[in-house]
């Protein structure tokens, strides 16, 4: 059974990612079924949404053959699920996707081009049998919410519950390591904002409010995997419905030492023999908060932590605001997770918007999407090494 790493007892005062994270168990009374990260019940339809691969080299019945040819997006749901995470899953290139390739590369000792040029695509041909998207049924315990509008001012966000999803497309979108636009794209539904007055986004029934999608419809979705979970294997009962809602399987390669590059823009997770086990784009530092170079190691790992807002620690934030605890829940300012390091007040942590990892600056620590930030989470353990490089 995996550890539970509860090491945030007390408040930190964090002048690095400029807040604290209190890990108690009130949070697991505060939060409602539907909360999603945060919340201590587990979501019953979660299997029906899980990836279901035929054996290596099976070919594909012509059911499970996509309905269009989508290449780069094929090799990003493999890279993804290999651990050499292409960020959002889009099909489209950018930074993200390059660093997955380079990392596959090293990994596998190709030329390091950072395309998908043939020799990559020869390499990754041994999953040429896992499509680049699946059609799944919205499980009704997933779909249920509540979905509710977060409000801007930290104040109103610490009377909430939780820091939830704010519609069932973000929550589906996180499952599938993609972006909302991408499931809309799939399944042929117009953005809400450009859908006719009065009126559904396309033929099917009403949408849950302010989504595209509903409890008991079938989509199409990004064909990420390695999602498989053993229930018995996940001691900390918030931290399995977080693997649930974010598609990340409880069973991960175990992590040595990580590396995280300033220049790169990347997180490098090594085993113990330094083999490259996973890549991921990450944002660190801004000119304000400098990312910390150097060697550091990890303390532990909080699931799910409230946030401590200090306005006086921001430089982008007005002194006036006050103070203020912050609920756990996805779209909180770190996300579901925090990897706390030896570096006072420094740490590596999910976000709540992963289409801007590698795109916008941090408050000095290491941003992950939720999905890479989870399953990192669960490859390290306390005394894991990591390097800060330039």
């Amino acid at each position: 059974m995996r550890p539970i790493w509860l090491l945030l007892t007390v408040s930190l005062a964090l002048s690095g990612c400029n807040f604290s994270v209190n890990d108690d168990k009130s949070r697991q009374t505060q939060a409602r079924p539907g909360d999603g990260a945060a919340s201590g019940q587990p979501f019953a339809g979660s299997a029906v949404m899980a990836a279901h691969d035929l054996a290596q080299g099976q070919a594909l019945p012509p059911e499970m053959v996509d309905n269009v040819p989508r290449p780069l997006m094929q090799a990003q749901v493999v890279l993804d699920r290999l651990g050499f995470t292409p960020g959002v899953v889009d099909g489209k290139p950018g930074l993200s996707t390059r660093n997955a390739l380079l990392g596959f590369q090293e990994a596998n000792g190709l030329p390091l081009s950072g395309e998908l040029d043939a020799a990559t695509q020869q390499a990754l041909a041994r999953w040429s049998n896992i499509p680049a998207t699946r059609v799944v049924t919205i499980p009704a315990d997933f779909a249920a919410g509540p979905f509710v509008a977060l409000p801007k001012d930290a104040a109103q966000q610490a009377k909430l519950p939780a820091l939830g999803y704010e519609s069932l497309d973000e929550k589906l979108a996180e499952r599938f390591h993609t972006t909302v636009a991408t499931l809309q794209m799939l399944n042929d539904v117009l953005p809400l904002a450009s859908a006719p007055a009065g009126s559904p986004s396309n033929a099917s029934a009403a949408p849950t409010s302010g989504s595209s999608f509903q409890a008991d419809r079938k989509i199409r979705v990004p064909n990420v995997g390695a999602d498989q979970i053993d229930a018995g294997s996940v001691s900390d009962p918030t931290w399995l419905p977080t693997l649930q809602t974010l598609g990340i399987g409880s069973q991960q390669a175990k992590a040595a030492s990580i590396v995280v590059s300033k220049s790169k823009g990347t997180l490098k997770v090594y085993d113990s023999g330094d083999k490259l086990i996973g890549l991921y784009t990450a944002t660190m530092g801004s000119e304000h908060d400098p990312l910390p170079l150097g060697n550091w190691k990890i303390n532990g790992v909080s699931h799910n932590p409230k946030f401590h807002y200090n306005p006086k620690l921001f430089w982008d934030v007005s002194d006036s605001s006050s103070k203020q605890l912050l609920p756990p829940g996805p779209n909180g300012p770190v996300g579901v997770v925090w990897i706390d390091l030896n570096k006072p007040h420094y740490g590596i942590h999910g976000t709540p918007n992963p289409e801007t990892i590698g795109r916008a600056q941090s408050h000095g620590c290491v941003r992950l999407t939720n999905w890479d930030a989870a399953r990192l989470a669960q490859m390290v353990s306390p005394g894991t090494k990591v390097r800060f490089e330039a």
